[in-house]
Formats: C-alpha cells, structure tokens, sequence
C-alpha cells in the first residue's frame, strides 16, 4: 500500500492549541497507519495607527507582541507535534500568514493531503475551531475532529450515520478506505428528527455492505429529547466503535459558519473521533 498522510494545522493566534489536544491527535493519526504533516500558523498582523495618535496606547508595540507570542507558541506546538509523533516520519512546517488569512490557507494546504485530522478541545472557539470548520467545508478532504479524550486503537468498528444523502454517501467512501479488512460497520440512522429518504435505510445500506464482503449491522435510534449530535455520538459509544463517520451539511460565508444540527453538535461537543466529509 502507498504511503498515506495526514494534515494537521495548529493555529496560535489570539491562543494557541492545548498541547494535550495536539497530542491526541497525533496519536490518533499514527494509529490509523499514516504519516502526518502538522503546520503551525503564525499571525502577521498589518500596521495600524491608533485614532489617538499613540498618546494613550501603543498600537504597534502591542501588535509585535502579539506576533512575537505567535511565532514562539508556532515554534513550540512544532516541538509538541515532533515529540507525541517521534515515532514516526513527522514533518512540521511553520508558516507565518497576515491577520485572517489563517484559515483560508489551512483550507487549501490540506487539499494536497490523504485526510484532515484536527484536533478539538471545545475551548478557544475563536482560534482552532475555526480552523477546524474551514478546513472540513473548504478542503475537499475528509476530515477526523479528535477530541482530548481519544486513546489510539485500531480501528475495527466504525459507525455511520446514514439519512441517504449525499454527503453521507461520501462518509461512508471515505470511511471505507480506513476500514481494516476484519472491520465492520454499524450503520445509525435516527427516528424523529428529520423525514428521510425512505424506511428501513440503515438495514438496506446494511445489507448492501454485506453483499460486499463488509461486516455491517444497522440500527435505528431514537431522538428523543436530545440534539442529534450527541444522540449519533451516544450511539456510538454504545455499539462499541471508536470512530463516527457523517457528512458534514453547512457551508461558510468568510468566517460567519451556518451549520446543520448534527454538524453543530460535533463541533460544540465531543466525545470521540468523528470524520467530517462535505
């Protein structure tokens, strides 16, 4: 088999990644047998002139603060990626980007990559969870949101989240490829929260899997009262697989994200590997 790699952006600016957040994650991708490429992003930010003439702050002099914190924090999450990865072929490169650009340019480096595998924490929404959403809707890649909590394992039971749509389509494309030829798949579908394409879907994807040689069992869940996104993550955990696949419904205008529920839900609260295809 070809080599595979994965991409890891870290962003630093206004605050950098938890160091545990990128260690998770780095793990994560060298259980899944790839090769990984981390790249930090550094902020430049343009020069500006205070409406106060500088009397009463320093507008440049807190800027190349800023810059300075960014490019040492770039510098050291590089050290944090190179150490969790020493064990294998870990490249680190670091880029230095103008205020704003960050995300766009993660977005477009990781389209020269096999898989996103982006670390998640739930804090600092403001700098890596951006990061995360732009690479997931503007990369063309599948993506993997890696939570702190994640312990590397193989991974012999997948779980997909199925409505028939085409972006689930692709979720399970992508994820087939990670799929380990002992593996199986639980296929999830959900009662109560949408009108899908037809009944019984989850058993029909189920059995079309299995005329493929894949292990696969189809269960349906109950809403309830619970966000679809942590009704499919609870389901997961309670067949036993380590990693949820589903596509990722939403798009982006510049920064101003407009998410579907169940992608909303991963974002703003996770509990274990979920890949993300758009």
């Amino acid at each position: 088999m070809k080599n595979r790699i994965a991409y890891m952006p870290l962003n630093t600016y206004p605050d950098a990644v938890p160091d545990e957040v990128v260690r998770a994650a780095v793990s994560f991708a060298i259980s899944l047998g790839f090769g990984l490429h981390a790249t930090t992003f550094a902020v430049k930010i343009p020069q500006m002139r205070s409406p106060l003439g500088g009397l009463v702050l320093d507008v440049q002099g807190l800027a190349r603060a800023a810059e300075e914190r960014s490019r040492a924090e770039s510098i050291r999450l590089g050290s944090v990626a190179q150490e969790a990865g020493s064990a294998i072929n870990l490249e680190v490169s670091h880029r230095q980007v103008v205020l704003g650009a960050a995300l766009d340019a993660a977005a477009y480096e990781a389209r020269y990559f096999d898989l996103g595998v982006l670390p998640w924490s739930g804090e600092n929404r403001t700098t890596q969870e951006d990061m995360n959403e732009a690479v997931v809707f503007g990369s063309g890649r599948p993506t993997i949101v890696v939570p702190p909590s994640t312990r590397p394992e193989k991974l012999n039971h997948i779980a997909v989240a199925w409505d028939g749509s085409r972006v689930a389509a692709r979720a399970l494309g992508d994820v087939l490829t990670l799929l380990p030829k002992d593996g199986r798949i639980t296929v999830l579908t959900v009662k109560g929260e949408k009108e899908l394409a037809g009944g019984g879907i989850a058993g029909i994807l189920a059995a079309a899997l299995m005329k493929r040689g894949i292990d696969a069992q189809a269960k349906e869940i109950a809403l309830g009262d619970r966000a679809i996104g942590r009704a499919l993550q609870e389901a997961t955990l309670e067949v036993g697989a380590s990693l949820l696949a589903m596509g990722g419904f939403g798009h982006s205008r510049v920064r101003d994200f407009i998410l579907g529920g169940a992608t909303k839900g991963v974002f703003s609260d996770l509990h274990l590997p979920v890949l993300l295809s758009h």
